[in-house]
Order: structure tokens, then sequence, then C-alpha cells
């Protein structure tokens, strides 16, 4: 196994990272809104569930997942994973910033390049204000790996903007990070609006919770570049449990803790995506995104 290294400079949120897009909204799907006061429910396999506010209940008979995206034995669940008990209030939140780690990859739902970790189906669904599914529309996302290293092959034949990129800075000047463009990749919205990747759970480094950026675009355009999170309990769990996290130990940053840099101190539940552990035992992160077309 590869080293990881164990001290991050943080992100930067100054100016050059914050683009002046539009902004979007960030709906809970799988019955209610991305709040605090949203009930956890069973899950699509009754094994684990959290909604927006990060509650979370494991089928204790169901270990998690390790390893790469081919212990996904089960498939993306369909659309109503995302209905919303026939209402569309979704609350509309500011973009976040783009970060110095992106660069962009051409589309692929795999993203995980063979790269171990939970193994994680990670599904979106772009709607309009009045909740129409949108398609054509391009969804980007980007995360690092378990031990919080950004892949950083610029040279790749699929990568074509480093407009931010800060080199060393993400990949730590790692060796196989800088063979690579894992954990980076795009998808077209389809009809229903929906995307989905197969991906691992993001490790973390100092001075941001765990987190995965993701961008909207349609013609050249930004509608919105953001980023998700997970709830401080379920990030305690994998990072204090599961065999290729646990020797980091549990991140130095949390949510409750108000200190990450991009996310505010207070309603990051419109970020926060909602999880259920599959019957495989890996994990589904879902959430429905809202842009004003």
């Amino acid at each position: 196994m590869r080293s990881k290294f164990t001290r991050r400079k943080l992100l930067k949120t100054s100016g050059s990272y914050l683009l002046a897009v539009p902004f979007a909204g960030l709906a809970g799907c799988g019955g209610a809104s991305s709040s605090s006061s949203a009930d956890s429910s069973s899950g699509t396999d009754g094994s684990t569930t959290t909604d927006g506010s990060g509650s979370t209940t494991t089928d204790s008979t169901v270990s998690w997942a390790s390893g790469g995206t081919d212990q996904i034995t089960v498939d993306f669940p369909a659309d109503s994973l995302f209905e919303d008990s026939g209402s569309c209030s979704l609350s509309l939140t500011s973009n976040t910033t783009e970060g110095p780690c992106y660069m962009g990859v051409n589309e692929r739902e795999d993203i995980s390049e063979g790269e171990s970790g939970l193994p994680m189906q990670l599904c979106m669904q772009l709607v309009d204000e009045d909740c129409n599914p949108l398609a054509g529309y391009l969804i980007e996302v980007w995360h690092c790996d378990t031990g919080g290293i950004y892949s950083g092959d610029t040279d790749d034949e699929d990568v074509d903007d480093t407009s931010s990129w800060a080199g060393s800075f993400c990949t730590d000047n790692d060796s196989a990070a800088l063979q690579s463009t894992w954990f980076r990749g795009e998808q077209t919205t389809d009809s229903s609006g929906r995307v989905n990747f197969k991906s691992c759970f993001p490790g973390w480094y100092s001075g941001r919770t765990i987190h995965i950026h993701f961008r909207v675009r349609n013609g050249g355009g930004d509608y919105v570049v953001s980023q998700f999170c997970f709830s401080d309990s379920f990030t305690a769990e994998i990072c204090t449990t599961h065999g290729l996290y646990k020797s980091r130990g549990v991140q130095d940053t949390t949510l409750a803790s108000g200190s990450d840099t991009v996310f505010p101190s207070s309603g990051y539940d419109d970020y926060m995506l909602n999880i259920e552990q599959n019957s495989d035992g890996t994990l589904l992160a879902y959430k429905r995104v809202m842009i004003d077309v």
C-alpha cells in the first residue's frame, strides 16, 4: 500500500476560487427535505439509512464493504429514490468554492480507477425550480482518496482544464496520485435529470470535513459549483471502524465545530448527502439538486 500523508494546509477560500454563478438549491430526497427535522426511514434494502440530519441506523448483521467498486453488486436504485413526498420545497443555498484541486476529465460512470475504500454509489438528480427534471446537463464530481490525496495526472489525455490546479498541495507529490485521475468524472443527466457514479467514500485532510466537490454546467457555462458533505456521526463511524480508514482516525475538522473553511457553521444540512447501506454492504449516497434556469 502506498504511503499517505498526515499533514495538509487549509484550503484557501479567497475570491480566486469562488465562482460567481447563479444560486442553486439542494434538496433532501427519499421522502424528506434536507433539514434537521427530517425523520430517518428504512433504506432501500432495509439495512441502514440517514436523512439530511445525519442520523444513522445500521443493521449489525451487515458490515460495510471494503475494496474497489467491483464490490458493488446491486443495481443503481430507481428514480423513486428522489421523490420528495410529492412536494418541491427546496431551500436555496449559495455556491461554495471550487477549490484548488479541480481538473476536468471526460465522461465515465466508474471514477475509481481501481482504488479501494468503502465502495460507494453516488446518485444525483437535477431539477428546475418547479422540480421538473433537467436532461442534457453535465455534472462533474471530484474528491480525494482514503488518505486525503487528490489525483493529479495533468498530462492524461482526458484532462482538459487545469486552470485552478494547485499541484503538490493536492497530490502531496505522491507518485501514484501524479500518475492517476481517480475519483474524478462527469456524466450527462438523462431524461430524469439523473446521473450515477461508482466511487469510494473519501478520506479527510486537515482543515476540512470529508466532502465531495460537484459542478453543474450546460453549453460551457456553470450553473453551480459546490460541495457535498456527510454527517459527523457517519464520518466518525467510518473513520473509527472501517479497516481502510481507521488508521488515520477521526477527521480533525467536523461540521459541528464550525471550523470548516467552506461549509457554514449553521445550515450545513442543506449540503449533506442522504446515505443508505446497500444489501451488499456498499454505500449509497444521493441528493437532488435544483438550479435556477
